[in-house]
């Protein structure tokens, strides 16, 4: 069995402030090595459930967050971004057994984590097909094209209650919840705990319903901050004016989708 792992920081447990997750400032030091811990416990669940390999790909920012020579023999990591459409699921492809998710955190607009967006900054709300989504909504579709179901997914409370609604049968650890711009979140000890066993059993069980089925068509809204983004995003091809800051592209394709995401949100 080989297993996808995508590793954000905005979920991990007990991170509170953008500090934390920026690599430039001193705060990141402890909270790399707490994503590094997530990420091997989730490692170790996995190899515990029979894994041969599990590819990783560090899918924070930079993609240069994790501590190397903390994982194990049996991984191997997927670093920086490559350019290609499908980003923080960069790596994957037909032959993973099931994909994994952690760190994830809520989608922009949300007030249930400080550090809630969608991709950047500069998005104020990302839709698919009429519905406010999450980084995890693309991602679990994005793996779901390969025809590789998400069975696991530690992060923020509501990210794992929208995860387990798109998922049924979902496994997930909740690692904090978000109130102003404050967090209430379990130990990292314990996190890890549970991250390891729950990935562990999630990789044991039956999760041949665990792959979400993809529409017959897709509309993808980007609604922006900044009107001038939205201005810039309508010149790509297919794009169309969806109001004073948001732009529209429709496909039948969902690699299409991800093809003009990678375009129009920056």
């Amino acid at each position: 069995m080989k297993v996808f792992l995508s590793a954000d920081i905005e979920g991990t447990a007990g991170i509170a402030h953008w500090n934390e997750a920026d690599r430039k400032h001193p705060d990141w030091i402890e909270f790399r090595a707490l994503m590094t811990a997530e990420v091997v416990a989730a490692c170790e669940g996995a190899r515990a459930a029979g894994a041969e390999e599990v590819v990783i790909k560090d899918a924070h920012s930079s993609g240069r967050n994790l501590i190397l020579d903390r994982l194990p023999d049996y991984a191997r990591i997927v670093r920086g971004w490559s350019g290609h459409p499908d980003e923080m699921m960069y790596g994957i492809d037909a032959g993973f057994s099931a994909a994994l998710y952690t760190g994830y955190h809520c989608k922009a607009g949300s007030e249930a984590n400080p550090l809630a967006h969608t991709s950047n900054l500069r998005i104020s709300r990302l839709l698919l097909n009429g519905e406010v989504a999450s980084e995890f909504t693309f991602n679990a579709l994005c793996a779901a094209s390969y025809g590789v179901p998400s069975v696991f997914l530690s992060g923020d409370v509501a990210m794992c209650g929208e995860a387990r609604d798109m998922v049924p049968g979902l496994a997930t650890v909740e690692t904090l919840d978000g109130n102003g711009s404050a967090t209430n979140s379990i130990a990292p000890v314990r996190a890890w705990r549970l991250i390891r066993e729950g990935v562990e059993a999630a990789l044991k069980g039956d999760f041949a319903g665990a792959l979400p089925k993809l529409a017959d068509r897709f509309e993808v809204v980007l609604e922006f901050n900044d009107p001038t983004c939205a201005y810039r995003a309508g010149w790509y091809p297919g794009a169309k004016s969806h109001g004073p800051r948001a732009v529209a592209f429709e496909s039948r394709d969902f690699a299409e989708i991800l093809r003009a995401l990678l375009f129009l949100k920056v």
